[in-house]
C-alpha cells in the first residue's frame, strides 16, 4: 500500500516537475543575458518589487486558494465541487481586480514607500498587472491539480514559459527596456495562457457564488494570512533590509545567489503542486499517517542530496552564469540557501496534518516566531557581517518554522515520523558540505563528495533492512554480466 501511494505521489511530482525543470533551466541559462543587460542595481530593483507583489497576493487571496484544496475534497458530489470551483473563481477575479486598480492608481506612492523613488512608478504598474495575471492563472491551474491532471498542468506551464521567454528576450535584449521589460515579459506569458484556460473552462465557470461556502472557506483560510505573511518575510524581507543597510547593488548580488539556489525550488514546487491534492485524497487516517511518515523521510533524502550537490558546485555554476564578475560573490550564499530549502521542504510536509483536521488558527504563532527570528537576525547581523547575515537569518527562520510546526502538528494529528533517520541524513549532508568547503575541493572532488552522500548513509545506519535488500537487488541488476 505504501509503495503504491508513494509511487502515485512521485509520478505526479515528476510530471509537475517537467514544467518546472524547463522554466528553471531556462531561467538559469537566461541569467547571462539578464546580468549582461541589467546592472546589479537594476536586478535589485526588480527583486524588491517582486517581493512587494508577493505580499499583496497574500492579502488579496485571503487564504481562499488554500481552502480551495481542502473544501474540494470534502465531497465527492460533482455539483458540490463545481460550487467550490465557481466560488473560488469569482472571489479571485474580484480580489485581484481590486489589487490591480490600487496598484495602478497608487503607483507613485508605492514606489516611494519601497524606497525606489517616484521614477519607478511604471515598474509598480507593471507589477500590478503581473499580480492580477498570477492570481487568476494559479486559480485556473489549481483545477488541474485537484483533478490530478498533471499532464494538462504541464502543458499550460510550458506554454507560459515559452511565451514568457520570447517576450522577455525581445523586451530586455532587443528593445532595451531593462527592469520594465523583465516584468512585462513575465506577465505576457501568464496572461496569454490564462485567457486560453478561461475559454477552455467557460462551461464550468458559471455565475454562481455560495456565500455560506465562502464564509466557511474564509474561516479556514483567513488564519493562514498571518502565517503566509511570516513565510513571505522569511523569503523576501531580507532584500528590503539589504537595500536599506547596503544598497541595491548588494541586493542584486544576493538575488543572484538566490537564483542559483532556486534550482532546489524545482523539487519543492513539483512536490507542493502534487502534495495537497494527494494528501487530502487519502480518506483513511491510519493510512494517511503511515504514508505521511515515509513521504517526509524520502522527500528530505532527495532534498538534502540535491542541497549537497548545489552547495559544492555553486562556485563553478556562478562562473558559467554570470556575465559580469560583480555577481560572482553571490555563490557563497548558496549553501545556506540550499539547506534553508531543506527545512522549508520539511515544513510543507508536516503542515498538512494541521490542514487535515482544520486547526489552522494558531499556525501564525509558529510562522510568526520564525519571522521574528528572521527580522531580528537581519537587523543584528547585516550591519556586522554583511549579506551573509541575511542568509544565516533565513536558515534560522526556516528551521524554527519546521521544528515548531512539527511539534504542533504532532499534537493535533500524530504521525510516526522517522526523526532518527531524518536527523542522520541531514547531518551527513551538512558534514559533506562543510568538509568540501573547508578543503576548497576542486570540481571533480565536489562531484565525488556529492556522489558519496547516499553511500555515507550506510555506516550511519540510515537504511532500513527492507531498503538495503532493495538496494542490493538493484545493484545486482545493474552489475554487468
Amino acid at each position: 500500500m505504501i509503495r503504491r501511494q508513494l509511487t502515485r505521489l512521485a509520478r505526479h511530482s515528476l510530471v509537475y516537475g517537467i514544467g518546472g525543470i524547463v522554466s528553471r533551466v531556462v531561467a538559469i541559462f537566461l541569467l547571462p543575458i539578464y546580468t549582461g543587460y541589467l546592472s546589479p542595481s537594476d536586478y535589485g530593483v526588480v527583486a524588491v518589487i517582486i517581493a512587494a507583489e508577493a505580499v499583496a497576493v497574500i492579502f488579496l487571496r485571503a487564504g481562499v486558494q488554500n481552502a480551495f484544496f481542502r473544501f474540494y475534497f470534502d465531497s465527492t458530489d460533482s455539483l458540490r465541487r463545481r460550487t467550490v470551483v465557481r466560488t473560488a473563481f469569482w472571489f479571485t477575479i474580484v480580489s485581484s481586480t481590486l489589487g490591480l486598480i490600487l496598484g495602478l492608481v497608487l503607483a507613485p506612492q508605492i514606489a516611494s514607500a519601497l524606497g525606489l523613488g517616484g521614477g519607478q512608478s511604471n515598474l509598480v504598474r507593471a507589477a500590478s498587472v503581473l499580480l492580477w495575471a498570477d492570481m487568476n492563472y494559479q486559480q485556473q491551474t489549481a483545477l488541474f491539480r485537484v483533478e490530478e491532471r498533471s499532464h494538462s498542468f504541464v502543458i499550460a506551464s510550458l506554454a507560459n514559459v515559452a511565451i514568457t521567454i520570447a517576450a522577455t528576450v525581445v523586451l530586455v535584449v532587443w528593445l532595451h527596456k531593462g527592469p520594465l521589460g523583465l516584468i512585462v515579459g513575465n506577465f505576457t506569458g501568464t496572461l496569454s495562457v490564462y485567457f486560453v484556460l478561461l475559454a477552455y473552462r467557460a462551461k464550468l465557470l458559471g455565475l454562481e457564488f455560495d456565500r455560506k461556502l465562502y464564509k466557511a472557506m474564509e474561516q479556514f483560510g483567513l488564519p493562514l494570512i498571518p502565517s503566509a505573511l511570516a513565510l513571505w518575510s522569511t523569503r523576501f524581507i531580507d532584500r528590503l533590509f539589504l537595500n536599506h543597510f547596503l544598497g541595491k547593488g548588494d541586493v542584486g548580488v544576493y538575488a543572484f545567489g538566490v537564483t542559483i539556489a532556486s534550482a532546489l525550488t524545482l523539487i519543492i514546487t513539483a512536490f507542493q503542486l502534487a502534495w495537497p491534492a494527494f494528501a487530502y485524497s487519502i480518506e483513511d487516517d491510519d493510512e494517511a499517517r503511515h504514508t505521511y511518515s515515509y513521504v517526509l523521510t524520502y522527500y528530505l533524502l532527495v532534498m538534502t542530496w540535491a542541497a549537497v550537490a548545489l552547495s559544492l558546485t555553486a562556485p563553478w555554476i556562478a562562473e558559467i552564469l554570470a556575465s559580469k564578475p560583480g555577481y560572482l560573490p553571490g555563490s557563497r550564499f548558496v549553501p545556506l540557501f540550499a539547506f534553508a530549502s531543506v527545512a522549508i521542504a520539511g515544513y510543507s510536509v508536516v503542515l498538512i496534518g494541521i490542514g487535515r483536521v482544520r486547526k489552522t488558527r494558531s499556525n501564525w504563532l509558529i510562522t510568526g516566531s520564525g519571522a521574528i527570528v528572521d527580522v531580528v537576525l537581519n537587523i543584528v547581523l547585516i550591519p556586522r557581517v554583511g549579506a551573509m547575515g541575511a542568509a544565516i537569518a533565513l536558515v534560522a527562520a526556516y528551521v524554527t518554522m519546521f521544528v515548531g510546526m512539527s511539534w504542533r502538528a504532532q499534537r493535533l494529528f500524530p504521525v510516526p515520523y522517522q526523526w532518527r533517520r531524518i536527523t542522520t541524513l541531514i547531518a551527513a549532508g551538512v558534514g559533506l558540505v562543510v568538509l568540501g568547503k573547508a578543503l576548497s575541493v576542486s570540481l571533480p572532488l565536489a562531484i565525488a563528495l556529492t556522489a558519496a552522500f547516499p553511500i555515507a548513509l550506510f555506516p550511519l545506519g540510515f537504511y532500513l533492512a527492507s531498503e538495503r535488500a532493495q538496494i542490493v537487488r538493484l545493484a545486482r541488476r545493474l552489475r554487468p554480466t
